[in-house]
This record gives structure tokens, sequence and C-alpha cells, in this order.
């Protein structure tokens, strides 16, 4: 999939090699669902040098946990990176991004349901714009179905409470029963096959 987007890349005359060199730490925010899964694909990779569980995408500030997960604030659960560019560029992001959702569920990812579960990838610049664009188009083809994820712009994050943040290390046994009762391993392998949950590389 990184070939192809570069190729779509040259079409499109972006700059395939001048990625955030002039910035030591970039930011890409996506959703996924439940934002421990989501923490958890990307602190795993190589070039991520921070992950932040929170809410974005609604009106509503200062969201809580309960706000968001009764779904009316607009928000989606989400989680920010913070990445070195000169280790891990973006498109290996979108490519840990896609091999870790369900792109064809609307508004739900997994067991969880409700607009604050979609899939989505907020751009922080034109150039991740273009890269996601480029990526969600690849897959449609790949597919021949249209994919659900959104593609927005990058707004207000909020920094979801503490004991959000890192779930999966601080509490295993829970994370664990939580992931396997959600069936989100067996929906990627579904879909994905041996590149469920990859991590770009």
């Amino acid at each position: 999939m990184r070939i192809m987007l570069i190729l779509l890349l040259a079409v499109l005359g972006a700059p395939v090699q001048a990625q955030d060199q002039d910035q030591k730490t970039g930011t890409a925010t996506f959703a996924g669902g439940c934002f421990w899964c989501v923490e958890e694909a990307f602190d795993k990779l190589d070039g991520v040098t921070a992950t932040v569980s929170g809410y974005t995408g609604g009106d509503a500030a200062e969201p809580s946990y309960q706000q968001v997960s009764g779904g009316g604030t607009g928000h989606a659960e989400a989680v920010q990176v913070s990445y070195d560019p000169a280790i891990v560029d973006y498109p290996a992001l979108l490519e840990t991004f896609w091999h870790n959702v369900d792109p064809f569920a609307e508004n739900r990812q997994f067991c969880d349901s409700g607009s604050q579960y979609r899939s989505a990838i907020f751009y922080h610049n034109e150039r991740q714009r273009q890269l996601a664009e480029a990526s969600k188009d690849e897959l449609a083809k790949r597919f021949g179905r249209s994919i659900a994820t959104q593609i927005v712009p990058a707004g207000d994050f909020w920094e979801a409470e503490g004991y959000h943040q890192n779930y999966y290390q601080k509490n295993p046994v829970r994370y664990h029963f939580y992931k396997a009762g959600c069936g989100r391993q067996e929906r990627l392998e579904e879909i994905w096959g041996d590149q469920a949950g990859l991590r770009g590389e």
C-alpha cells in the first residue's frame, strides 16, 4: 500500500521525501473505536514518542468520558500520536491505523457502537490530508466497496482522564478481557488476514 501512496503523491505533485523534515516531532490524530486499543497499536510502532487518549471532532469543550460515551457531544474517542519523522513517516502511521480498524463500519468499531466510536483520520496539514485521501481511495479500489472512515481537519483535542492513559499497561487483565470479548482481533483478521494489527515499518 505504501508504494501506491508514493505513486499517487508523485502524480499529485506532493513531496514524497520532504516529510516534516523541518520538525523534530510530528503530530497525527486517529480515531478507531476504543482508544485503549488504538493507543496500544501505536505505542508499539518504532518512532512513536508518545500517545495520548482523548476526545475530538465534536463541539463540547472539556468533555468528560461520561459525556462522550453518552453520545451527545459529537466527539470521538481518539489518540493523538507524537512521532519522530526521521524514524517513522506518516504513510507508516496510516498503515498502522488501517490495519487496526474495520474501515467498513459506520459509527461503530467492533462491539462499541455510536458516533463516538467512529473511525476517522484527523489531518493536521495538507500533506496529511492528501496521504489519507490517497490511502482511502486505494482501499476502496482494493476491496471494491466504500470506506466509512472519515477524513476531516484536526481541531481541539481534549485529553481523556488519567485512568484512560496507557490503560492496556496499567490494567492488562481487564484490557485483555475487554479486547477479547469485543472480538476485535477476530474481525481484524477477517478483513486483513495476516496483516491484522500490522504496525507500519
